[in-house]
């Protein structure tokens, strides 16, 4: 890569820009200016650099004002609700540029004359989709999957192309987005999903590819989600991909189903919370060993959560009668903070119903995993952590043994410390009960270090 040159080796045209520049957040603040260059550095001709961020273009464009600007700098301006030239100030539409080919190829000529002192060369850019093709290829992605029996095969190279297309440039996604992407991709999963009931390997194979462009094209609207979630056929397909599918199908399954879940839509998660076997998928995505992926089983856990608190305790009974408790539990005990917090999330969830906390009183792990996720992984780590230990000790009366087991791990120290360092809310009103309530049943128990495990017997392997 070339370093930027001086600002003294600009043409006049750049210093016109200097307005636009301010507005460029600069990498670094501790540099007032930049550095020199070396010796052996060949200078970038000025005509070469795009005038607002100074650089080397790479794939440059041109304005209906006469102005050549890089396409990523001239359109991050465009995008921070500027509709001007930065240099003339006239008018300018992102639709408006067009590409340079000639000052490309000048570029890239340059690049090559300097290979030897270090200079790559600038790789010939794709042309961006415009509207009216996006518009075409969402038309065939629900045309073919519409057809007769549907196309499969037609519709899955369709929902392959809008997912390369749009993970090629932020400015192709933006684009396929504003065309409908979403709700037509969701369209031609739901007819591919009511053709055949099971859908044959070759549907299946289009759904798959399908659930793997709507991820590039989220967050998904209402239209999109209710397409999917509404439909039990669909869902039907969703989690037989999420249980059965190939690795990066399954990843996929799951985090389309967590963004139809966090949207809380009441209808999405009550159609959902219907569907045969959702539960055992999600269960089967946590247990897991190794984890389909890291993002799945985040995605498993948070679509868990939005299910259970939109049931009257028939997901949560569900999910504990799979053993949901015990895999949150063992999982906790080594976990890094995104699937800590949405570990506890769940757990603390579960932890409101009787069935749930009898699973958690059995489990030799549960209140040492609660105890040392207390404190050094996130204020939400902490608030759940501290609602799901307040929630096992209430409901013990007397000298119960999961009092007893809390003092023995630290849980009376950790909640003074963390009362004397702050927390707010309902997290210092439980941290409080809790302490009165381990208060009473101090004398005689020795304390030990909660992150030592080796004296707990573990219930499994």
């Amino acid at each position: 890569m070339v370093t930027p040159v001086s600002r003294s080796r600009l043409r006049p045209r750049a210093a016109a820009a200097r307005v636009a520049v301010a507005e460029i957040p600069l990498v670094s603040t501790r540099r007032t200016r930049p550095p020199p260059p070396d010796a052996d550095e060949p200078a970038v001709p000025g005509h070469f650099l795009c005038p607002i961020s100074l650089e080397m273009m790479r794939d440059p464009v041109t304005a209906p004002t006469g102005i050549t600007y890089d396409r990523a700098s001239v359109e991050a301006w465009l995008d921070r609700g500027h509709a001007t030239c930065p240099v003339t100030s006239r008018p300018l539409r992102a639709d408006d540029l067009i590409p340079n080919h000639a000052t490309r190829r000048m570029i890239q000529e340059w690049c090559v004359a300097h290979r030897a002192l270090g200079v790559e060369r600038v790789p010939t850019p794709r042309v961006p989709i415009s509207a009216s093709d996006a518009d075409e290829l969402l038309a065939a992605v629900v045309s073919s999957a519409a057809a007769t029996r549907g196309d499969a095969t037609a519709c899955r190279k369709m929902a392959a192309k809008a997912r390369a297309l749009g993970k090629e440039s932020e400015r192709n996604r933006r684009c396929l987005v504003a065309a409908g992407a979403a709700r037509a991709l969701s369209s031609a999963f739901s007819h591919l999903a009511t053709v055949d009931r099971p859908p044959a390997l070759i549907a299946t194979a289009a759904m798959e590819e399908i659930l793997a462009a709507l991820v590039v094209f989220f967050p998904l609207d209402e239209e999109a989600r209710r397409r999917i979630a509404t439909s039990p056929a669909s869902m039907d397909a969703v989690v037989s991909i999420m249980s059965h599918g190939e690795v990066a199908a399954r990843a996929s399954a799951a985090v389309v189903l967590r963004e139809i879940a966090s949207s809380s839509d009441a209808q999405c998660l009550a159609a959902m919370s219907e569907t045969t076997g959702i539960y055992a998928a999600l269960v089967k995505l946590v247990e897991k060993k190794p984890p389909v992926s890291p993002q799945a089983t985040k995605a498993a856990m948070v679509t868990a959560y939005y299910l259970i608190q939109s049931t009257d305790h028939r997901a949560a009974s569900q999910l504990i009668e799979l053993g949901m408790v015990e895999l949150l539990v063992e999982l906790l005990v080594d976990s890094d903070k995104g699937t800590t917090e949405k570990a506890l999330a769940v757990l603390d969830s579960l932890l409101l119903t009787e069935e749930g906390r009898g699973k958690a009183y059995g489990h030799a792990l549960a209140v040492p995993v609660l105890v040392k996720r207390m404190q050094h992984v996130s204020d939400m780590a902490t608030e759940f952590a501290v609602s799901a230990l307040w929630r096992l000790c209430k409901n013990f009366s007397g000298e119960g043994p999961c009092k007893a087991e809390a003092l023995q791990v630290g849980a009376f120290q950790k909640l003074l410390l963390l009362l004397q360092v702050g927390c707010m809310g309902v997290t210092k009103e439980r941290a409080s009960d809790l302490l009165r309530l381990l208060n009473g049943s101090r004398d005689g128990i020795e304390c030990i270090e909660s992150v030592d495990f080796k004296g707990l017997k573990r219930p499994f392997v």
